[in-house]
């Protein structure tokens, strides 16, 4: 595994979530397995010893010596690539705005873990996360590339989110240290630019996304960034992989986070004391009024992007807010949509409780306490707290895209979970949102459907099994079968 995140060491998003899980779950099946992330500064505490030091590194003209630090305990090996380029309070960038180097920071992690594969793990395959790992496959297929050591790695590229695609201005391309040959538009470049996502998508031996519904919509226009075509043409080897959760961590029945405690089996009963403690104890610290136990409370837990569909709550607010309703938001990001939601809350002090920034203690207390929970996502890879809010016995209405697509059943469906919209639109969201607050009301029906939820399971196991499955198709081409892999992997 090669990716510029990993749980808990550096997080910004999902993308770490899956890293900090995703091993564990293949070594359980077998398969050794070796993540290799940045030494960030967050990553300093990290439990760990230096294996290599002084590797030359060549990227273009430039020569950049690292180390290699590889972890302490575990079920999964995990190493640190180490070099002052690293060594920064942000992981892309800092208040000013992404770093400018990005392209060689991330040039040196895709390079360095072929000198991993070399020296300390022999790697089969390396999968690769997102475009600041996409330059791997790129680096394999370099034709000075003789070292049989490597010439036998195949590689897999996930998508987690292809909005971010590693796109640089042209003239840095020498500074990566790939051939000429590649410095055109069956390669690197793109639309005038460089971009590293690009190189993996037309290089890497699969493909994969972290839903099955969203391996289907990144191939159109809508949803393709520039890139559907390309995507269109490789889609044999194309797949959609839903990833998992970690319930060790989010699970009401045993997470220290919240104010009382309730499983899916008290729920089925009718008995929602553990819930209604949660809901009352957030209504408190969100400063909402003692009111809002009366009426259904909606939760928000997320990163403020123009991607998640925020600007449709804006759309219809003046008659969300009217409704017998109340809302507990948490998140951060872009700036505007910071100053959206507390514009809202200005507006609607008795109906919305809001936090601007990271807080993963109160996002529990959110899974918990809130009725409903609000992902009305323009597009949505995969997404993680829809999942999370099942769990909870906190029933989702979400965009009907992506991984929200996959992971909910939508009323009046009989099995239904939660409640979904099609159209990109107010009126729709505002419709979905006062259907889940109408079902709300009917106290019997709307426990069943907490209880079905709570018992859906979207463990990394079935993940872990498909990704299994996936490097052994990988490998056969090489002569490798799933066996082989349980020895290198």
């Amino acid at each position: 595994m090669v990716s510029s995140e990993t749980s808990p060491w550096a997080k910004s998003g999902g993308l770490a979530d899956v890293l900090g899980s995703l091993p564990s779950a293949l070594a359980r099946r077998g398969h050794p397995v070796a993540t290799l992330i940045p030494r960030y500064m967050g990553a300093r505490d990290a439990p760990a010893a230096r294996v290599i030091d002084g590797l030359p590194i060549v990227l273009g003209r430039a020569t950049y010596p690292v180390s290699i630090w590889q972890g302490i305990g575990g079920d999964s090996r995990i190493y640190f690539l180490d070099h002052a380029v690293f060594n920064r309070p942000g992981i892309y960038g800092d208040q000013t705005g992404e770093f400018s180097d990005n392209h060689i920071r991330f040039a040196l992690l895709s390079k360095a873990a072929l000198e991993v594969s070399r020296r300390l793990f022999a790697a089969d395959i390396i999968h690769c996360h997102d475009w600041q790992a996409a330059l791997v496959p790129a680096y394999l297929k370099d034709p000075r590339v003789v070292d049989p050591a490597l010439l036998g790695i195949r590689t897999l590229l996930t998508i987690h989110n292809l909005g971010y695609q590693g796109q640089f201005p042209h003239h840095l391309f020498g500074d990566l240290g790939l051939p000429p040959e590649f410095d055109n538009p069956n390669a690197l470049e793109f639309w005038g630019n460089i971009c590293l996502l690009k190189a993996g998508v037309l290089m890497a031996d699969a493909l994969s996304t972290v839903s099955p519904k969203y391996a289907e919509e990144i191939q159109t226009p809508e949803f393709g960034f520039g890139m559907d075509g390309m995507l269109r043409e490789r889609r044999g080897v194309l797949s959609g992989i839903l990833n998992g959760v970690d319930y060790e961590r989010w699970d009401p029945e045993k997470d220290p986070l919240i104010p009382a405690r309730y499983a899916a089996a008290q729920i089925a009963a009718g008995d929602l004391r553990g819930k209604e403690i949660c809901k009352r104890e957030l209504v408190r610290e969100m400063g909402l009024p003692e009111s809002a136990m009366e009426r259904p409370l909606l939760g928000i837990v997320s990163r403020f992007a123009a991607q998640k569909g925020f600007d449709l709550i804006t759309q219809v607010a003046g008659e969300m807010f009217q409704d017998d309703l109340s809302l507990a938001a948490l998140g951060s990001g872009d700036s505007s949509y910071e100053e959206i939601f507390r514009a809202l809350q200005q507006r609607f002090p008795d109906r919305i409780g809001l936090r601007i920034g990271y807080d993963d203690a109160l996002a529990h207390r959110i899974e918990a306490g809130a009725d409903i929970f609000l992902m009305p996502s323009h597009y949505e890879p995969c997404g993680l707290n829809q999942i999370y809010s099942l769990r909870y016995g906190t029933v989702p209405v979400v965009r009907a895209t992506g991984g929200l697509e996959d992971t909910i059943i939508s009323a009046p469906s009989a099995d239904a979970t939660g409640f979904k919209f099609v159209d990109y639109n107010g009126n729709a969201f505002l419709s979905s949102v006062r259907e889940a607050c109408a079902g709300w009301k009917d106290r019997k029906a709307w426990t069943k459907m907490m209880a079905r939820g709570m018992r859906k399971d979207f463990s990394w196991t079935a993940s872990a099994g498909d990704y299994s499955r996936l490097y052994g198709s990988i490998a056969s081409s090489t002569g490798a079968s799933e066996s082989d892999l349980g020895k290198r992997a």
